[in-house]
């Protein structure tokens, strides 16, 4: 199913539905110049059979509209109302919410709005959840690219695009997956991707408050958002687990995408029965949390 979902200040953001209809719902939150196509092995995979699974592509990228003033970017309470229409309107019943990259600011913006009540847990992948004036635990492969891929120019921001997707995962990419992720990134005009980048944004407070259980999926290589940014949700987040992706990048779910299903399966299962997920690595060993934030 798609449909066109009003989001802050009215404006479009293509939404789609796949998965069983009546299963617990699941919404994907994409990254900083992606598009929700990026989640096509979880839609296309196991996860369809019992979840109901919903993807939108975020305001100024894919088929969502793409204004490119600053002020549609700029305002936190713009990117919670997105997130809260897509809940509401879809009618989704207290949905587990996955965020990668970018989509932990998307994420903690609504939580900040409108509270926890209305989602049952949170999937946190190789999420941002601080933007400093130093780029705190932001890596390389985003801070050496990111200035070209705003360029107006558009042979400076393929270039650099290609030089960020290569830093994206451990592993080159297969050439089909690389080409499509090339062209949904390319569809971002250079002046939405730096409107995202200008804001500030401490998400301490409202991840400090938390009471339904997150889950960290942290890949050990990432470039993009270190892995000291887990760390960092790990020791200020209450109900936060980690499990951490040996060898793999900032996509753990086109890494690894048979253990990543698996354990949102586990996770998002668990939260609809009301209880903290047990997601265990391959080899059985349990993740990681505050306490022992180093184990595997």
């Amino acid at each position: 199913m798609e449909r066109m979902v009003r989001g802050g200040g009215g404006l479009e953001l293509d939404v789609r539905e796949w998965g069983d209809p009546q299963g617990p719902p699941i919404v994907f939150v994409h990254g900083w110049s992606q598009s929700q196509l990026c989640w096509s092995r979880q839609v296309a995979g196991p996860l369809a059979e019992d979840f109901r699974l919903v993807t939108f592509d975020l305001r100024g990228h894919g088929m969502s509209a793409q204004p490119v003033g600053a002020e549609h970017y700029l305002d936190a309470s713009l990117w919670a109302d997105d997130l809260h229409a897509v809940i509401e309107q879809a009618e989704l019943e207290r949905p587990v919410v996955v965020a990668w990259s970018y989509g932990g600011f998307v994420v903690t913006d609504y939580l900040r709005s409108y509270g926890e009540d209305g989602i049952a847990g949170i999937d946190l992948v190789g999420s941002a959840v601080l933007r400093t004036a130093g780029f705190d635990h932001i890596g390389p492969g985003l801070l050496e690219n990111a200035g070209d891929a705003c360029a107006p120019d558009l042979e400076t921001s393929i270039a650099a695009v290609r030089r960020f997707l290569r830093a994206c995962t451990a592993r080159p990419l297969g050439d089909d997956d690389w080409s499509t992720a090339l062209c949904w990134n390319m569809v971002v005009p250079p002046a939405v991707r730096q409107a995202l980048l200008a804001r500030e944004i401490d998400a301490d407070d409202v991840l400090s408050a938390l009471t339904v259980p997150v889950l960290v999926t942290q890949g050990r290589e990432d470039a993009i958002v270190l892995p000291s940014m887990a760390e960092h949700v790990l020791a200020v987040c209450p109900t936060a687990r980690a499990s951490w992706y040996e060898g793999v990048g900032h996509a753990p779910f086109l890494e690894d995408p048979a253990r990543f299903d698996r354990e949102l399966a586990a996770f998002a299962g668990d939260t609809a029965r009301g209880g903290l997920a047990a997601v265990h690595a391959p080899g059985g060993s349990p993740p990681s949390t505050a306490g022992n934030r180093g184990a595997a």
